[in-house]
């Protein structure tokens, strides 16, 4: 595996070497075996890219470069540049949230620095000719940060009064919440209507598409 990268120019350069290359060639490099789709192996170009760039955080609820700071998130994008999907941040708290803190969630650890890496991800183009785009860093500006926190806020109160069963992805203006589970089977525990313990899929924190379409803007507008 890649050694982590000790400086974020060390990180920069690396993301600039691979800049341009098709998913294939990175994968036959590190050897990687490419799937021929993503249904069941939906981890897997974020895996390949992790491996590649040296990030060391796994599975922990950490920014993927921990000594460094900065959460590693591909984005799969159109022709003319759009994103194509929501953006998975974390896994929700759904037991437990009662007076917790914007600033102390996992949320605002991986959303604090971020290495955006756009991918030309269109359904038509095989997975091994899927060409890596030119990646940023990002950090929110003071409007994004207040946007997050109040969304975030908004959610986690809903948890702790046992709505989780009435959120729906049209909730929150750049954060959404959203099922996160492999199956129907994967259940786990939340706060009912009634304060009772309830089994409910897992929830995940997701940016929603206009967002990450303004990220990308700023960074390449001309």
């Amino acid at each position: 595996m890649t050694p982590p990268p000790q400086t974020l120019a060390e990180l920069t350069a690396r993301v600039s070497a691979i800049a341009g290359m098709t998913l294939g060639e990175l994968a036959k490099e590190h050897g990687f075996k490419t799937p021929e789709h993503l249904l069941r192996e939906k981890g897997w170009v974020g895996q390949l890219l992790e491996y590649a760039l040296g990030a060391s955080a796994g599975s922990l609820p950490e920014p993927d470069f921990v000594n460094l700071g900065v959460e590693l998130k591909t984005l799969p994008i159109s022709h003319s540049g759009t994103p194509l999907e929501t953006t998975f941040v974390s896994v929700a708290p759904l037991v437990d949230v009662t007076g917790a803190q914007f600033e102390n969630s996992t949320v605002y650890k991986k959303l604090r620095h971020v290495l955006w890496l756009p991918i030309l991800a269109e359904r038509e183009i095989p997975i091994i000719d899927r060409v890596i785009g030119s990646g940023f860093l990002w950090q929110p500006s003071a409007a994004q940060f207040a946007q997050l926190k109040r969304d975030w806020e908004e959610l986690i109160d809903m948890i702790a009064l046992g709505q989780i069963e009435q959120v729906n992805g049209h909730y929150g203006e750049v954060l959404q919440l959203r099922p996160k589970a492999a199956n129907s089977k994967a259940l786990t525990e939340a706060i009912g209507a009634n304060g009772q313990r309830i089994q409910t899929l897992p929830r995940g924190f997701y940016l929603k598409t206009q967002f990450t379409r303004q990220i990308l803007a700023e960074q390449f507008s001309p």
